[in-house]
């Protein structure tokens, strides 16, 4: 996807998250209905507005991968371009092997425009644990679980573009 045409509307900042976001961070992922767990307010990225936090994303950090993860924007601000951004600059702020899970095929063809593509749970990658850190296949167990067991329609993808790892 050509991000050349991406800008910040008026007024908008683009940061790096701070501990005063993290009840900012919740409300948001609240908001969306999004998975609460594994909320690290230092691995997100914020956009803010008048001193008012309007979208958020994180890279989660796995052993040898990375999430993309809990990609939310404020309803009043959807529409505006602030998802594709905030996603744009996680992706070029990853340092490791990307993935995401996402529900639904809106959001497929949402991260499908960013070079992420459908991949099985049997295919995603079983690196070595490291000390502190889990494996993102042992993350996504429990949403294969309920693709299975519940038909959730939950999709993981893999990113397959140029990285800066």
């Amino acid at each position: 996807m050509n991000q050349s045409n991406l800008s910040l509307p008026s007024g908008c900042v683009l940061r790096k998250a701070t501990s005063a976001d993290q009840w900012s961070i919740r409300l948001l992922v609240f908001s969306a209905k999004l998975d609460p767990t594994q909320l690290n307010w230092q691995q997100f990225w914020v956009i803010e507005y008048n001193e008012n936090l309007i979208a958020c994303g994180q890279l989660r950090n796995f052993s040898g991968a990375q999430e993309l993860g809990s990609l939310v924007v404020a309803s009043a601000w959807r529409g505006r371009g602030l998802g594709s951004l905030l996603t744009q600059h996680l992706i070029n702020t990853a340092t490791q092997a990307l993935y995401l899970e996402c529900l639904g095929q809106r959001l497929v063809q949402f991260y499908s425009r960013f070079d992420f593509v459908p991949i099985s749970f049997e295919d995603l990658p079983q690196f070595p644990k490291t000390i502190g850190l889990s494996t993102l296949k042992e993350k996504f167990r429990f949403s294969q679980l309920a693709k299975r067991l519940l038909k959730v329609p939950v999709v993981f993808m893999e990113y397959q573009g140029q990285t800066n790892s």
